[in-house]
């Protein structure tokens, strides 16, 4: 009887053993703030649709200030991490096909459409590019209009000329230029002290910032242009070993709300925290300054070379610009037809 017992008892330390070694849980390094959009409702949206995906077989764990925000590809291509999110623009000369949804476009459409279209065109012509190597891109995003934060008023384009601002990078810094700005490379987690110590005069960034990085406390001034100044690109990537490692039913399980999914969601949140970030700064008595219209002609012209531009990097990279381009907006202007995500399906604490 004492053998029987020890053998089941041993049997069923084995079996807890074992269903325990086939759970899996992804830890997420994530940056920027608890409140910011990113990590309060795409990572737990995201992490409940994977956990219910594969019956719980996979889970999700989010940890904040694993790395700066341009050491993430490196801590995930290093498996010291599994997924994150990246910001193109602070990994100069890696990233250049990223540079296409953030070109300005006069136009206004959504961050969940152009998040959309971002997809669809990687899979298209970017994927086999390389630019993502060591690491596999589970998807892709586009942020709303970047606008300008400034200490204070202007009413011209050449009240800007030589401003402090801070800038993250890629076609941000083309628009810096051609602004004649004084760019400052900063994360946006800095900038609210650089405002405050009178490091910069401004900052370039989307809408949300007003509110994830309290901007609005420090530049009560914000210039926007139709369409945005630039938008800014995003992906969100796995280290290929944990991808590989999983069952094929769980990687199956994991794309079906990855991808084009995960991407329209993280539009979808763009969407909603440019909505809160400008009411706080109206909360807060910002003003928003709109430019003349000979104003916006006049930037139009300054911004006239970029496409072609961009088309030209592509090219050296071995991706057919033109049609890369042309098919990002044919896809655009279909995303934008179809059946959004609703907020029933998302994990937002502030709806």
């Amino acid at each position: 009887m004492h053998k029987l017992t020890t053998l089941t008892a041993l049997t069923a330390l084995s079996l807890g053993a074992f269903q325990g070694a086939a759970a899996t849980e992804l830890t997420v390094s994530t940056w920027a703030g608890p409140n910011h959009g990113v990590n309060s409702i795409v990572w737990p949206t995201w992490g409940k649709w994977v956990e219910d995906a594969t019956e719980g077989r996979v889970t999700v764990n989010v940890v904040h200030d694993m790395g700066p925000p341009n050491a993430q590809m490196e801590l995930i291509a290093d498996g010291v991490a599994d997924v994150t999110w990246l910001f193109h623009g602070l990994m100069p000369g890696r990233f250049e096909l990223t540079k296409l949804p953030e070109l300005p476009t006069f136009e206004d459409f959504s961050s969940e459409a152009a998040s959309v279209a971002y997809w669809r065109t990687h899979n298209e012509y970017f994927a086999e590019a390389g630019e993502h190597r060591g690491v596999e891109v589970i998807g892709v995003g586009v942020h709303g209009p970047g606008s300008l934060f400034l200490n204070a008023s202007i009413d011209s384009l050449e009240d800007l000329n030589g401003k402090r601002v801070r800038i993250g990078g890629g076609v941000m810094g083309d628009i810096s230029n051609a602004l004649a700005l004084t760019g400052v490379a900063l994360p946006p987690a800095s900038t609210y002290e650089a405002a405050t110590q009178g490091v910069v005069d401004g900052a370039m960034l989307t809408l949300e910032g007003l509110k994830s990085f309290r901007l609005a406390e420090v530049l009560p001034y914000t210039v926007q242009m139709p369409g945005g100044f630039y938008r800014g690109s995003f992906s969100l990537v796995i280290n290929p070993d944990t991808w590989a490692s999983l069952s094929d039913e769980d990687r199956e399980a994991i794309q079906n709300v990855s991808g084009e999914k995960l991407s329209r969601l993280f539009g979808y949140m763009m969407d909603v925290v440019d909505v809160r970030g400008i009411e706080f700064a109206e909360q807060q008595g910002n003003t928003f300054i709109e430019l003349p219209a000979e104003e916006i002609e006049r930037f139009q012209e300054m911004a006239a070379d970029l496409p072609g531009a961009w088309m030209e990097a592509a090219g050296a990279k071995g991706v057919d610009g033109e049609a890369a381009h042309a098919y990002f907006f044919e896809q655009l202007d279909a995303a934008q037809g179809e059946e959004g995500l609703s907020a029933d399906e998302v994990t937002d604490p502030e709806a």
